[in-house]
C-alpha cells in the first residue's frame, strides 16, 4: 500500500510539472516586434585599410635584419577605423564609426546595431569608409526595399561580394 502510493505522488507531481511547463511555454505571448514593424541590423566584421603604405626597405634595413627575416616591403600594421552611414528614406538614422580591435589596433572593426522601423518600402543609402585619410565613402549602396512585418533585413559588408550587400 505504502508502495503504492509513492508512485501515485510522483504521478502526480510529474503531472503538475508537465501542467506548467505547458502553460509557460504558451504563456505569456512573446512578441519579438511590435506588429506593423520590420527589423534592419547592421552588422559588420571588417579590416579597415592599413594607415600606412608599405614601402620597401632599404639596404641598410636589410642589412641589420637576419637573413631568414629579410622582407621586400615594409607594412604598418595599424588599420584604419571603419565608419558607416545608413540613411533611411533621406533620413540619417545611424552615423558609427568602429575602431580597430587589438593594441596595436591591427584587428578587425566590428559593428551590431538593430533599427526597428514601419514595414513597407523604404529607401536606403548606405555609405561604408574603411579608409579615413579618404575624404569620400570607399563602398556606397543605393536601393529600394519593401519590408514584410516582422521582417528582418541585414546590412553586412563582404569583400568577396562586392562590398555592402542587404540580405
Amino acid at each position: 500500500m505504502n508502495r503504492s502510493l509513492n508512485w501515485l505522488g510522483q504521478a502526480v507531481l510529474y503531472a503538475c510539472f508537465a501542467v506548467a511547463l505547458g502553460v509557460l511555454s504558451r504563456w505569456p505571448v512573446y512578441h519579438p516586434l511590435p506588429p506593423d514593424t520590420a527589423q534592419i541590423k547592421v552588422s559588420f566584421l571588417h579590416h579597415g585599410q592599413r594607415v600606412e603604405e608599405c614601402r620597401p626597405y632599404t639596404e641598410e634595413e636589410k642589412a641589420k635584419m637576419a637573413p631568414n627575416m629579410r622582407k621586400s616591403m615594409k607594412c604598418g600594421r595599424e588599420r584604419s577605423p571603419v565608419h558607416i552611414e545608413v540613411d533611411i528614406d533621406g533620413q540619417q538614422v545611424l552615423s558609427h564609426t568602429a575602431v580597430p580591435a587589438g593594441l596595436s589596433r591591427d584587428g578587425a572593426s566590428t559593428m551590431y546595431q538593430r533599427l526597428n522601423v514601419p514595414a513597407g518600402e523604404h529607401r536606403i543609402t548606405v555609405r561604408f569608409k574603411d579608409k579615413m585619410s579618404s575624404p569620400e565613402p570607399t563602398q556606397q549602396l543605393e536601393k529600394t526595399v519593401a519590408l514584410k512585418s516582422a521582417q528582418v533585413l541585414v546590412i553586412d559588408y563582404d569583400q568577396s561580394r562586392g562590398g555592402v550587400i542587404l540580405q
